[in-house]
């Protein structure tokens, strides 16, 4: 991380960046993968956007190379999540806060009376808000909002493709709501490796337990493997689920141990949860992501 901030601050007293011709488009940079997603769909073609994060990135543990330095610095405006989602990368958004750049933490402008507390991220809160599609909503409100403030040429088309953009999330809610009411309300229990879902949970009606707590950076010990093995057996939980993010080992441990007990528990599949899937797949945009997500998490616990 040293090596890391000496080069932001050499290119910040070095580098000599060209004045901005109006008809260049605003060079975005952003973070996670949903977010990415979210800022293409606003920005559409008049914008460039570069994701620093790619499908089965853990955000959490996420370290800034030297090339992405270059690429914060080259940005017209940076958007990432926040509430220290990307906790390594929080030095590096600080050091830039006296460069003449807009950076938008996203997550920071949603009601925080509304957020899930938690103890494990310096914010205070649970960060992985975008598994309630209401405040990725407000996301979308908020990238609108800035993009049409910077380039106001073409701020028509960011909120004509935002409004698209919010149709499509109230349909994809609609579409799981229908999905989700297929499944019993006694069978609605969601264990995945961390609780990367409970505003899932809270805006969806699951209860939700994740073996990690909700940073992949805490690790999971014997007691905790050992008790939630327990509480599978207790309420006849089904199925279990590995996360795209997050090692299969931490999940694997956990149905040996209900097995071990001689119950059945079987792998329900892999969710997305602190990335979205391969660029170019369904899986890859957040509308897929959740659509798939819920599908599998259905169709496991039934």
């Amino acid at each position: 991380m040293k090596r890391i901030l000496i080069l932001l601050l050499t290119v910040s007293f070095f580098s000599c960046k060209e004045t901005k011709d109006p008809s260049d488009k605003l060079n975005i940079v952003t973070t996670t993968t949903m977010i990415t997603d979210l800022v293409k769909n606003i920005g559409g073609d008049a914008v460039t956007v570069q994701g620093l994060m790619g499908a089965g990135v853990d955000p959490h543990l996420y370290k800034a190379s030297e090339g992405d330095v270059s690429k914060l610095y080259n940005a017209d405006i940076i958007f990432y999540n926040g509430l220290h989602l990307e906790g390594k990368l929080v030095e590096v958004f600080e050091k830039m806060e006296t460069q003449d750049k807009t950076q938008v933490a996203l997550a920071e402008y949603l009601d925080k009376n509304t957020l899930i507390g938690s103890e494990y991220f310096a914010s205070n809160y649970d960060p992985h808000v975008w598994f309630d599609i209401h405040y990725y909503i407000q996301f979308a409100e908020k990238v609108a909002a800035i993009l049409s403030e910077a380039d106001a040429a073409n701020a028509e088309t960011f909120q004509k493709n935002k409004e698209n953009y919010v149709t499509k999330l109230k349909d994809l809610e609609a579409e799981i709501k229908t999905t989700i009411a297929t499944l019993p309300k006694q069978q609605r229990i969601l264990v995945t490796a961390h609780d990367a879902f409970n505003y899932f949970g809270k805006a969806y009606d699951f209860e939700v337990v994740g073996l990690q707590g909700l940073s992949t950076a805490t690790e999971a010990g014997v007691q905790d493997v050992q008790r939630l093995s327990d509480f599978i057996i207790e309420k006849k939980v089904k199925a279990i689920f590995v996360e795209s993010s997050v090692p299969r080992r931490t999940i694997e441990a956990l149905q040996q141990a209900v097995l071990s007990k001689g119950a059945e528990v079987t792998i329900g599949g892999s969710l997305y949860s602190d990335a979205l899937g391969n660029a170019g797949t369904e899986e890859g945009t957040y509308l897929g992501m959740f659509r798939y997500n819920v599908n599998t998490i259905v169709n496991s616990l039934k």
